[in-house]
């Protein structure tokens, strides 16, 4: 059994007979569940137990997915994970956008579903240990245990994933992060070559940061090779 076990888990699925295969599955991996069916009962659920992850399907009767994510974010601070059947790059930015943490598409393979939940819960934890310090490049400021952003004194509101991909890149300024190594060092598993996850959080971020969304010159896609936090010029 893994560290990652033992969590609890909210699963937010209208889908009956999925919800009981995937409450089985993660129950026998040793994750304590509870499912909801209802997308106007998912706060108040949160609300009561806190649980440690939220699997949520977006088409969902009363609210659906993206209107929970609003509704979660930012005080419901722990990784929220979409498992939908939607497989549409524009569904997959919106989550992103509104606060989910992972993308898994329907059908997923069991083993697959646990190996994210149990990369995001590893990646929440270890989170919360990270050193007091501040990373400054120009006006930008990254204060790390607040997780806040600063850029010419003005705050920048970031998900918590975008901020983990922008201090991990601030971290290794000057040196190409590749993207098998992003992928394994952010969401706890490889790179297959396809997922277009990191492509997307990189292009909210340059635009949250006040950079050009093509050919920024301070967050660099060096083609082939992976991203490049530029240190000058901020």
């Amino acid at each position: 059994m893994n560290a990652a076990t033992g969590a609890s888990i909210l699963l937010v699925e209208d889908d009956v007979r999925l919800a009981e295969l995937v409450r089985g599955y993660l129950e026998k991996h040793g994750f304590r569940m509870t499912v909801v069916c209802r997308g106007d009962l998912v706060v108040a659920a949160v609300e009561r137990s806190c649980p440690d992850l939220v699997i949520l399907d977006l088409g969902l009767p009363g609210d659906d997915g993206f209107a929970v994510c609003r509704k979660l974010r930012p005080s419901y601070t722990n990784p929220i994970l979409i498992l939908t059947a939607r497989d549409d790059a524009i569904d997959h930015v919106l989550g992103l956008e509104l606060g989910a943490d992972d993308f898994v598409v329907k059908p997923v393979e069991p083993r697959v579903l646990v190996a994210r939940v149990g990369a995001l819960l590893r990646r929440s934890r270890a989170r919360d240990h990270g050193s007091p310090t501040l990373l400054t490049f120009g006006q930008l400021v990254i204060n790390l245990p607040a997780r806040s952003v600063t850029r010419a004194g003005r705050s920048i509101a970031l998900s918590r994933t975008d901020f983990d991909l922008l201090a991990l890149l601030a971290k290794h300024a000057g040196s190409i992060q590749s993207r098998e190594v992003l992928f394994r060092s952010l969401y706890g598993r490889e790179y297959d070559g396809t997922d277009r996850l990191l492509d997307i959080r990189v292009s909210q971020l340059r635009r949250k940061l006040g950079e050009d969304a093509v050919g920024s010159e301070r967050l660099k896609t060096i083609w082939g090779k992976g991203y490049l936090f530029v240190a000058d010029g901020w």
